[in-house]
């Protein structure tokens, strides 16, 4: 069953009349192929035409949409032989980043990204992807391994932002997001990030400060959510709309801005609709980037960051 949208009920109508003419003809003597192609048709040529013009909010919601594929589906579909490290050695274990050793096209790497659930169970444990300092220090954990065995490191980014409880406070959530960072940007070996869905504030970027930094089509990725945005600015959420667009939160604007490296297409009616296809396809833009990446010293790769990230400050 597919979730839809509150812009895809057009789509949504054509789709339900495919499906009511198709078990109408089973068993019947009359022909409606005919019928039944021109709507299915029709019905093709409207999503691709809504999703060519979505707006910044829309994509946010595309980004949020609940069916959309996190980081256990991407394992699944794009990686192979996954083996999860869990705990930061320190505290405890975090599942809303989750992070071990895996495959990617033959090659070795080492796995990093949030994972947010896919019911209200799993949502709740892994505490809708927002990482809390035990998740965060695992990471840096997970990288000085990667460092260690001179393995590349591939992080899927799909948080709405850090955990802002008192407890991540007091356990130090600042200064781990910040080590995190620090992390990244030390990695003597290639990082690729991929922001997959919601690439929410510092919670992501801890992940994200990559020599190369790729986007799913439809996924967004700000400083804060267009909700958030839109209560300091207006006092209402309802301006959210107004906020994403402001903000340049698209794959499309951020490209534009050199915030981000490379989109990768998703799925026509976004990546939810073939999980397998999106994984696959990103799969792909990762062992691309890396076979670059591996002709790179460390000092070199080390050298990329810095620039790319003083080139956005500038």
């Amino acid at each position: 069953m597919i979730s839809y949208l509150e812009f895809e009920k057009p789509v949504a109508e054509l789709e339900q009349r495919v499906a009511e003419l198709r078990a109408a003809a089973e068993g019947d003597d009359v022909d409606i192929s005919n019928e039944l192609q021109r709507l299915e048709l029709k019905s093709s040529a409207l999503l691709t035409s809504t999703y060519e013009t979505l707006t910044p909010w829309q994509k946010t919601q595309v980004a949020r949409h609940p069916s959309r594929p996190h980081f256990r589906d991407y394992v699944e579909y794009a990686f192979d032989e996954f083996v999860p490290l869990g705990g930061d050695r320190s505290y405890g274990e975090d599942e809303a980043i989750l992070g071990g050793f895996a495959k990617l096209d033959g090659r070795k790497v080492v796995l990093i990204g949030h994972e947010k659930g896919n019911d209200t169970a799993s949502r709740l444990r892994h505490n809708f992807g927002m990482g809390k300092p035990e998740g965060y220090r695992k990471a840096i954990r997970l990288m000085e391994l990667a460092g260690r065995f001179d393995l590349p490191v591939v992080t899927l980014v799909d948080t709405s932002g850090a955990f802002p409880g008192v407890e991540a406070e007091e356990r130090g959530q600042a200064e781990a997001i910040a080590r995190s960072t620090e992390a990244c940007l030390a990695l003597p070996v290639p990082m690729v990030a991929a922001i997959v869905g919601e690439g929410g504030s510092g919670g992501a970027v801890a992940l994200a400060s990559a020599e190369r930094v790729l986007m799913m089509e439809h996924a967004v990725y700000s400083v804060i959510s267009p909700e958030g945005c839109a209560s300091i600015l207006w006092r209402t959420a309802e301006k959210a709309p107004d906020a994403a667009e402001a903000m340049k939160v698209t794959a499309q604007d951020l490209e534009g801005l050199g915030v981000i490296d490379r989109i990768v297409a998703e799925p026509v009616g976004g990546a939810h609709r073939d999980p397998r296809a999106a994984a696959t396809s990103l799969g792909d833009a990762i062992a691309e980037e890396l076979d670059k990446l591996g002709r790179h010293s460390a000092d070199e790769l080390k050298r990329m960051r810095e620039e790319r990230f003083l080139r956005i400050a500038g």
